[in-house]
């Protein structure tokens, strides 16, 4: 039964009425209440998952999604376009265009230069593929990805495009991916959240993108499955550890207290909500323990360190974050996700880019190799990408050393790799401005869909009534498998 039929069965008028009075004097007797020693009850569990899941034989056992939020740059780092060091300086031909919808921060501009990239690309492993030379790092496992080179979306400004990529829909208020996957799955761990958030640290454009909590929400999902977000700085997370005079007997304590005059107010009114918020005391208290050996590296090899490169003595980094990624993965947590700010490069692009990429490829590296070290890469889904792309033509002024480009929503490159994933594969092509798709579309549902096959959900059979549809990640549009890249 989904959460949203469960409370409408149970709620009753004079539940309704009663409930502003009876959350007032829940709250009274947490301050007035009798010391308990009650032991938390099984609706604090968020094992579990749903019935008949896995509805097929999964891939991968969980998923790490490396975000690069901003957009970046495919014909700079992988859609590798020669023919367009021709056409340096000419205008964007209207027959590439067609009249394409363009943001208003190039709207306004009397022409649409070509903007060739200055970069160097080479190929590289079994596969053959075009890299771009600022990620020299990734070229090392390569034939460990499979590139989309066609992906397209809807929206063409980054809040929506974000939202709509990690929802699949472009307005707030809908369950992210990993909340579906934990939904689905249920969790695998104890101590450890099943879906963790990092929003690490960057070195290029200094402003970026807001990152907001629903991107990693639940919408009409239970609130236990939102993901955690750790912090680059500081705690982990906010409140982790006890204030003072508190110490873990007097917590223990006043949560099992808590627990227990939060089930009896479930007993009475029937909200699943007070169920997650059970589950979310119970999970902070063991995070006081989990949390600080999770992030403490002592016991990493010194080659595993140096393997990250120098950002790894920092907290907070990308390099920290991926390392982060992979104790995560063998503790258990099945959706983690990294969000690196910083690639919405408008102008003085050749200059942040480097920086953005220089932050990620030897991590990126470092981490795909430690997984294939571990036995682990083939049961995890690496997944790469923005929320769009760039566009060929420059905004405001071109050089040859330097350029900026616009918001491209037509086509851009992601890529994949381990949990079922074939390496050294390709989807999709585009035209020699890398400005239309000519082979192979990929959209947002094929990605998303294929993501929760890995994990061994079908897509069709996950779903919430809401708003008188079946909800699901993909939302109503088609969708299809990329079984291209299947293994």
């Amino acid at each position: 039964m989904d959460p949203r039929t469960e409370t409408l069965l149970r709620l009753t008028r004079r539940s309704l009425l009663g409930r502003g009075v009876n959350a007032a004097a829940a709250a009274l007797a947490t301050l007035v209440g009798k010391p308990g020693a009650a032991a938390p009850t099984q609706s604090a569990s968020i094992n579990g998952g749903l019935p008949g899941i896995p509805h097929h034989p999964p891939t991968a056992k969980r998923i790490i999604y490396l975000f690069m939020s901003g957009g970046p740059a495919q014909q700079d780092l992988f859609d590798y376009k020669p023919e367009m060091d021709k056409l340096f300086d000419k205008d964007l031909p209207d027959s590439i265009r067609q009249g394409q919808r363009i943001t208003t921060m190039t709207s306004g501009q009397k022409r649409f230069p070509l903007a060739p990239s200055m970069f160097n690309f080479q190929q590289h492993g079994q596969s053959g593929a075009w890299v771009s030379e600022l990620l020299p790092h990734t070229t090392k496992v390569i034939d460990d990805l499979s590139f989309i080179r066609s992906v397209h979306t809807n929206a063409i400004n980054h809040d929506p495009a974000m939202t709509y990529i990690q929802t699949g829909r472009e307005l707030p208020g809908w369950p992210s991916l990993g909340a579906w996957l934990s939904y689905g799955l249920g969790s695998a761990n104890e101590n450890l959240p099943n879906y963790v958030v990092m929003t690490p640290s960057w070195t290029g454009r200094k402003s970026a993108q807001a990152l907001y909590s629903r991107l990693w929400g639940t919408g009409f999902l239970p609130s236990k499955l939102q993901g955690v977000a750790l912090r680059a700085k500081g705690d982990p997370v906010l409140f982790l550890s006890d204030p003072p005079g508190v110490d873990q007997a007097i917590r223990r304590k006043m949560l099992d207290g808590l627990a227990r005059l939060n089930q009896l107010q479930f007993d009475h009114v029937g909200d699943p909500e007070i169920n997650a918020r059970i589950a979310q005391y119970e999970m902070a208290f063991r995070m006081q323990t989990s949390v600080p050996e999770l992030t403490d590296f002592s016991d990493e090899s010194q080659a595993t360190l140096e393997s990250y490169g120098p950002d790894i003595e920092t907290p907070g980094t990308f390099a920290s974050s991926c390392l982060l990624a992979r104790r995560m993965a063998e503790r258990g947590v099945q959706c983690i996700q990294i969000f690196h700010r910083g690639w919405d490069q408008h102008n003085n692009l050749p200059r942040d880019i480097r920086n953005q990429c220089r932050d990620i490829d030897q991590p990126t590296r470092a981490l795909l190799e430690d997984l294939k070290q571990r036995d682990m890469l083939k049961d995890t889904l690496i997944l790469w990408g923005g929320e769009f792309g760039r566009t060929a033509y420059c905004q405001g002024k071109l050089a040859r050393d330097n350029y900026g480009r616009d918001h491209h929503p037509r086509c851009f490159t992601m890529w994949m790799a381990g949990g079922g994933v074939g390496g050294g594969r390709s989807i999709g092509m585009t035209d020699d401005f890398s400005y239309n798709i000519l082979e192979d579309p990929v959209g947002i549902a094929d990605i998303n869909n294929t993501v929760l096959h890995c994990l061994g959900i079908d897509n069709s059979k996950l779903s919430v009534k809401f708003q008188g549809l079946d909800a699901r990640i993909t939302g109503v549009e088609d969708y299809r498998l990329l079984s291209e890249f299947l293994s």
